[in-house]
């Protein structure tokens, strides 16, 4: 059923068929025919960063920009849905398009740019969801923000999100708001992930609960800066790392048509990149602070890789578009075995 739905919507330029297929979702929920499309993995039960989750399959942040379809999202089988990324303000992102398919790739390339209509209205929609699974809510800075003023926008996040959220992510590498990725080296990264903890721990302190916090990191460094970001990550505290974002490489994709598009590709080609990212902050990390790997996840042994690499969880986004629903299935069903 998926296959033909998918092959509709392919007809359609990429971000048509993304907001027609949430809306759909939505509608579908809404007349309670969910479970006519989709089958609930057995359970899978994994705790992680102090919390129970169902199953270690999630879904990645960006796929619901402002937690408008969560409800819709959650009777879909995810072990936990994570939303945004959100900014303090609403932006409307880049020009379109800005969305592009490589089908023959099972990718994606897409330069959104944040857009998202802002923490008071991602706040709203959480506060009267029915979901009631686990809960991500990833936090980024306006475009508009200066890097040196950047930590401000993240305090921002972390504090509006704090009674809402599961836990919080914080979006340090998409690559399109420009200079968003240098925040993840140096002396920047460390000052920033200081405030992070620091804005975490205020906020513990009045309301008398913990939120973990993790940090969502690119598959494009080097083996010193994956070194590095494990150190400062360790230094700081954090609860977490998200391996990976998108990349800018296209050395998987030479050729085809999109192949010079602006903007983070994601799907299969970031399979490997992701994976080596994941190894060499399991080798720093070791079990010390968990890692989520995303990013090239299509089918079940894709999922169970990441797993015998390190990670903890995996989330799901690219490969759920061209899969849809019976991914969640299959990689739970992957990760069980490799568990077991």
């Amino acid at each position: 059923m998926y296959g033909v739905l998918r092959h509709l919507l392919f007809q359609l330029p990429p971000e048509q068929a993304h907001n027609m297929a949430l809306n759909g979702l939505d509608f579908v929920n809404r007349m309670g025919a969910l479970k006519l499309v989709s089958r609930h993995p057995a359970p899978c039960p994994v705790t992680v960063m102090g919390l129970e989750f169902p199953n270690p399959v999630g879904l990645a942040a960006g796929l619901d920009k402002n937690a408008d379809h969560l409800d819709a999202l959650g009777n879909l089988g995810f072990g936990f849905i994570e939303v945004g990324t959100v900014t303090p303000l609403a932006q409307p992102g880049n020009p379109k398009p800005r969305m592009f398919r490589l089908p023959e790739h099972q990718a994606i390339i897409n330069r959104m740019g944040f857009n998202n209509e802002g923490l008071d209205h991602l706040i709203a929609n959480v506060k009267k969801r029915r979901y009631r699974g686990v809960l991500g809510i990833n936090v980024g800075k306006n475009k508009d923000t200066p890097n040196e003023e950047s930590e401000q926008d993240y305090r921002k996040g972390i504090a509006a999100v704090y009674p809402y959220a599961d836990y919080i992510t914080v979006n340090v590498s998409s690559p399109n708001t420009p200079g968003l990725r240098d925040l993840q080296f140096g002396d920047s990264l460390k000052q920033l992930l200081h405030a992070i903890k620091d804005e975490q721990l205020k906020c513990q302190e009045s309301s008398g609960r913990y939120v973990p916090v993790a940090v969502k990191i690119a598959p494009d460094m080097d083996d010193e800066g994956i070194r590095f970001v494990a150190e400062a990550l360790l230094e700081a505290g954090i609860d977490g790392v998200i391996a990976t974002n998108t990349t800018i490489s296209r050395e998987a994709v030479q050729g085809h048509k999109h192949e010079q598009e602006a903007g983070g590709l994601s799907g299969a080609p970031v399979r490997d990149p992701s994976l080596r990212v994941i190894r060499g902050l399991y080798a720093e990390l070791g079990d010390r602070l968990p890692i989520i790997g995303v990013g090239g996840i299509s089918d079940g042994e894709s999922a169970a890789e990441k797993i015998r690499a390190g990670a903890k969880l995996v989330q799901v986004y690219t490969g759920f578009i061209y899969r849809g629903p019976a991914l969640i299935n299959e990689a739970v069903e992957a990760i069980r075995k490799e568990l077991a």
